[in-house]
């Protein structure tokens, strides 16, 4: 059976790829709302992946065994600005994010070498939904509020496939 650290620990990041989602689901909405649609599908599909990333860390805790413990997920805000202000608390909750999985693969790196594996695969996905993140809000930046460059953007991120792929 796992440790109870590493099952708490385990519990910890399911609860944030939960709260993600919601999050990611909560900003889709609003901009498709607002008829951003291909923005609303980028977010959409990132909701879609951190559920995935919340079942893959639920299916490895049950597979050693352990005890999932799914927390209330708070209510998420139902407007999110301009869309330059939407990406920005994306980048920001990526960030976050990334500094859990950071911690994380400090701590378990010292207590389960084996759950190491998947914690440090979900750190290196980090980096590219970071660096995702801060392409979009940088490109965001230089439309400057512009309609048609926001149109622009917004067909970009219109065209990701699935959650895996990139904007």
């Amino acid at each position: 059976m796992v440790k109870e650290e590493v099952q708490q620990l385990l519990n910890q990041l399911i609860q944030i790829e939960h709260i993600s989602t919601t999050l990611y689901l909560a900003m889709s909405a609003y901009l498709d709302r607002k008829n951003y649609t291909g923005m609303a599908r980028w977010l959409r599909l990132q909701s879609e992946e951190e559920r995935t990333h919340m079942l893959t860390l639920i299916d490895y805790l049950t597979g050693k065994d352990g005890i999932v413990k799914l927390s209330d997920v708070p209510q998420q805000p139902s407007d999110f600005g301009t869309p330059l202000e939407t990406f920005e608390s994306v980048l920001e909750h990526e960030q976050y994010v990334t500094n859990a999985y950071r911690q994380a693969y400090d701590y378990i790196t010292q207590v389960d070498p084996q759950t190491t594996v998947i914690v440090l695969e979900f750190l290196r996905e980090q980096i590219d939904e970071e660096a995702q993140a801060l392409t979009i809000v940088e490109r965001l930046k230089l439309a400057n509020n512009t309609p048609s460059a926001l149109l622009l953007i917004d067909q970009e991120l219109g065209q990701r496939q699935n959650a895996g792929g990139t904007a």
